[in-house]
């Protein structure tokens, strides 16, 4: 898919430091791409200088687009303002506090060419010992509760089809289920590792244990979602109308 037309949103929360070296890199990495490329910064109500260093980038560079909330609601807020304003046929997600490295995007894209979502896997994480621990047991408790064999629900950098997010319903702290919901709806999903870098300018949003306690709820709604989803459409028969003008059936329109 390196070819087609290509969305990298990137959700940021007061990250003023880092908005400059990350556009840096994100054009280096995508240099070559041959196809429609837009980076889609959705602003999470910033209170730092963010948003005047994005205006700036925005005004440099054609390919910036900035999306911003009146007021801070959270980084699945900020993925579902993403998927809902992007335009490519890819869609990549990506931090905005440059531990994720833009380098790996096209190795990820072109994987799409035979998957319909590919979720990173942080290698050699570059966080503290405590948070890479708690983390372990968060995706572990998670893989238990849902069923699924997702190693790093945390690492933001992933690579969809634009039609696995489609209709995607997210709610507060889902973020972290998302390759989980799409593989519910049948597509593929599959997971490579990827580089981890140190922060260098900022700081983490959010703490180990507020996201641990916030979490248990998602994975038992999670949980629910899979085990009540309704699935008609192998079980549905249309019957055919004859004499009629040929109009898409209901099956194929509900494909679209």
């Amino acid at each position: 898919m390196r070819d087609c037309s290509l969305s990298v949103i990137i959700p940021v929360f007061n990250e003023s430091g880092n908005i400059g070296p990350l556009v840096e890199e994100l054009g280096r990495a995508l240099a070559a791409w041959p196809g429609p490329l837009e980076l889609l910064f959705v602003d999470d109500g910033s209170t730092d200088g963010t948003p005047e260093v994005l205006k700036r980038a925005e005004e440099a560079d054609g390919r910036v687009r900035v999306a911003r909330f009146k007021r801070n609601l959270g980084q699945t807020a900020a993925l579902a303002a993403g998927f809902h304003l992007a335009k490519g046929a890819a869609v990549v997600t990506l931090d905005g506090d440059l531990q994720n490295d833009p380098a790996d995007i096209p190795r990820l894209v072109e994987m799409l060419a035979d998957w319909n979502a590919v979720c990173g896997i942080r290698l050699r994480r570059q966080d503290g010992r405590w948070k890479r621990f708690s983390s372990r047991v968060a995706n572990s408790f998670r893989n238990w509760v849902t069923g699924d064999d997702i190693v790093d629900t945390g690492c933001t950098l992933k690579a969809f089809r634009r039609q696995c997010l489609q209709g995607l319903e997210l709610y507060q702290g889902m973020h972290r289920f998302i390759p989980t919901l799409i593989r519910v709806r049948g597509f593929r999903v599959t997971q490579v590792s990827v580089n981890h870098r140190p922060r260098v300018h900022g700081k983490t949003k959010y703490g180990t244990w507020g996201r641990m306690v916030r979490g248990l709820a998602d994975v038992y709604a999670v949980r629910w979602m899979k085990k009540n989803r309704i699935d008609f459409r192998s079980e549905l028969v249309v019957p055919a109308c004859s004499g009629k003008p040929e109009t898409p059936s209901l099956t194929e329109s509900l494909r679209h």
